[in-house]
């Protein structure tokens, strides 16, 4: 799930230096914010894995189906996410771990504007208008802005939930629960195969906003959880309240550039596990002007990153090779040709290796 603007615009390597809020900032995720002879490798449901930009009938045809009232009511939160008013406190979860930010929200019928002031640790803010984003670090007079979705918490889907029923049960239970002094409707979201996480979900019964949410394991263990603790719903809020906290004349300004680019084109093999689908692909130029291509997959719910860049011996922020993970974003790394990759994603860390590990690289007619 998606706590924080996932690891999509965050370089690899600075995620072990970053705060567990931060991280989520940097994937979901997360966070938030890295087709010649593919060898065949069979997920437990059977499928084969995909070749990038592609899709299985299997995918195609469930996005024909009516939608389900439990998937349904997903959509109904994503939409209570993007255009209600609601300001309040949230605290992120990952283990012994726990950070707090306030967020304000605010949809005047076209735009969607938002503030979230981190908390805890080193005084940040994020300021959002739509997909823009603006990261500002007050200790360093920075400001790092880029465009990110809108799907962090308390937004859920990255795409229409009507697929999600052919890898995931869907349940709404009848007791309501309580979540921040709210009544909230729970939803429980199990994985039919054992390459994806569960979630547990409370809405609020009379917006559908989310409240709560929590990443599980097979076996129901909780790998990490954000949640509202006081949250107001509804009501008009002050252009204000949106404003940065400090005066940002004079401070620097750090434009994440990137570039739609065709990952097939340059060479690159990527299997998709069964369900995922690619939803960007592009290069970003990082502060130190070093190049890193990154595709994106998701299930609607679980995304998966991988990012690319040229191997250079000398670099020592690489992590080892293999797995590594940072509560339920797992992290594998690995030499393929020339080329780092960084794959890391809200998965299961057996999937991610399998996915990894079966990366290639074939140089395109007329490269050296």
């Amino acid at each position: 799930m998606r706590g924080m603007p996932q690891t999509r615009g965050q370089h690899p390597a600075q995620l072990k230096k970053m705060p567990v809020i931060g991280r989520r900032w940097g994937l979901h995720a997360a966070l938030a914010g890295f087709c010649l002879c593919l060898p065949v490798f069979a997920y437990s449901q059977g499928a084969p894995l995909a070749p990038l930009g592609s899709s299985s009938t299997s995918t195609a045809a469930v996005l024909t189906r009516p939608s389900s009232q439990e998937a349904t009511l997903l959509r109904q939160i994503q939409q209570a996410a993007r255009h209600l008013n609601y300001e309040g406190v949230f605290t992120f979860q990952q283990g012994d771990a726990i950070e707090s930010s306030r967020i304000t929200h605010v949809f005047d019928g076209k735009d969607e504007k938002e503030r979230i002031e981190v908390l805890d640790g080193p005084p940040r803010e994020y300021l959002r208008r739509n997909d823009d984003v603006q990261c500002l670090l007050p200790e360093q007079q920075t400001i790092v802005r880029e465009r990110q979705r809108g799907d962090r918490f308390p937004g859920l889907l990255l795409s229409e939930s009507t697929a999600l029923e052919e890898h995931y049960q869907l349940r709404v239970l009848p007791e309501p629960h309580r979540v921040a002094g709210r009544l909230c409707r729970a939803i429980e979201i199990t994985a039919r195969d054992a390459h994806r996480y569960g979630y547990k979900l409370c809405a609020d019964i009379d917006s559908n906003l989310l409240l709560k949410a929590q990443t599980l394991t097979r076996e129901g263990t909780v790998l990490e959880q954000v949640t509202f603790t006081q949250v107001s719903i509804g009501q008009t809020i002050r252009e204000q309240a949106l404003n940065a906290s400090w005066s940002t004349v004079g401070w620097q300004l750090q434009d994440t550039a990137q570039q739609v680019i065709d990952l097939a084109a340059l060479g690159w093999r990527v299997p998709a596990p069964a369900g995922y689908l690619t939803r960007s692909q592009f290069a970003r130029v990082f502060a130190d002007q070093r190049v890193v291509n990154q595709l994106v997959l998701s299930d609607g719910l679980a995304t998966i990153s991988i990012f690319i860049e040229p191997y250079r011996a000398q670099r020592s922020e690489y992590l080892s090779q293999g797995a590594a993970r940072s509560g339920s974003v797992n992290i594998f790394g690995i030499r393929v040709a020339d080329f780092w990759l960084t794959v890391l994603g809200e998965v299961p860390a057996t999937t991610l290796e399998l996915l990894a590990q079966s990366i290639q690289y074939v140089p395109p007619a007329g490269s050296r």
